[in-house]
């Protein structure tokens, strides 16, 4: 099978295609042939060694979530068969033509859904669905959403709008994302360049970090919170904490899915309602074969996406 792999921290130019051995299904795991593997910005700095708890142990295959069909399924892979149409989380691994994806993660894929649109929704929806519930926005309450035309942002503010936000601000790095962000529902839309990101909002969702993070959290109003989900690390200002009252919550899906297992179902299935009724529009930016996964990464890299970036082996 083919598989991206790298063998040194860098940029896209340590990414490389290599033939290898198919791995083997082992303990409550689905050997899956993909069809489309979602690419992340927490995929691409891990190969910086930035990512979340460092780089990755080298050599490594990045990636972190797929969709495609079950080939074999390991001891205890309970509730799925050879031939089933899945999408799963993986966490890493997954930029190859077969990959190991934990059963107890994995999804069947709907019949009328393609491969790509349930790697979009695998966890750039359930990212956006975690941060939106543990904000647990109140009546009358805005959000303000960083990074907000990434593959999780644009996901991200139409949820906050069918929850019934009425102010929902989109902050972004080019005003050229303006036009597609306002079509999704956002109230405004906002650059990191500008002096003003207007009135303080209630929630921010910081999917960016680094040195955004102080912006973001001088964005919330007084008393109010930030859910900080991006692997970009970052300096909070514990005075910006204590003199305004707000307060800080961490995220992470490998956590939220352990401990949080029952609202990860909830939300595995009301992402689904939502897109087979058209009221949740998964944009999907580009469409790239396995060989040019450091492509893939250029344009994450350069901010430069509407919505998802998808692999096709």
């Amino acid at each position: 099978m083919r598989r991206v792999r790298f063998h040194a921290y860098g940029g896209p130019e340590v990414l490389r295609v290599e033939e290898a051995e198919p791995p083997v299904a082992g303990p409550g795991e689905l050997l899956v042939r993909t069809e489309a593997i979602g690419v992340t910005l927490p995929c691409v700095r891990r190969t910086h060694g930035d990512g979340n708890g460092g780089g990755d142990p080298l050599p490594a295959v990045p990636g972190g979530e797929i969709a495609g069909t079950v080939v074999a399924v390991g001891p205890e892979g309970t509730g799925f068969a050879v031939g089933d149409r899945v999408t799963s989380l993986t966490f890493k691994g997954s930029y190859a033509e077969l990959a190991l994806a934990p059963a107890f993660l994995a999804d069947r894929i709907p019949d009328d859904a393609s491969a790509v649109e349930a790697v979009a929704l695998v966890r750039s929806g359930q990212v956006a669905l975690a941060a939106l519930s543990t904000a647990a926005p109140r009546v009358g309450e805005s959000v303000l959403i960083t990074g907000a035309a990434s593959a999780t942002g644009h996901l991200a503010v139409q949820l906050a709008k069918l929850q019934g936000v009425p102010r929902v601000v989109a902050a972004v790095s080019s005003a050229a994302k303006a036009e597609f962000l306002y079509g999704l529902g956002a109230d405004e839309v906002v650059t990191y360049d500008q002096d003003s990101w207007g009135e303080p909002a209630d929630i921010v969702l910081d999917g960016v970090g680094g040195e955004l993070l102080p912006r973001a959290l001088a964005a919330v109003t007084e008393g109010g919170r930030l859910i900080f989900f991006n692997s970009g690390g970052g300096t909070v200002p514990a005075y910006e904490l204590l003199a305004g009252s707000k307060t800080v919550t961490g995220l992470t899906m490998r956590r939220f899915t352990t401990v949080h297992r029952e609202r990860y179902e909830q939300h595995r299935a009301q992402l689904w309602e939502l897109a087979g009724a058209g009221r949740l529009r998964v944009a999907v930016h580009a469409e790239l074969p396995l060989e040019e996964a450091a492509k893939a990464h250029e344009i994450i890299e350069a901010r430069a996406n509407l919505g998802k970036v998808v692999l096709r082996p």
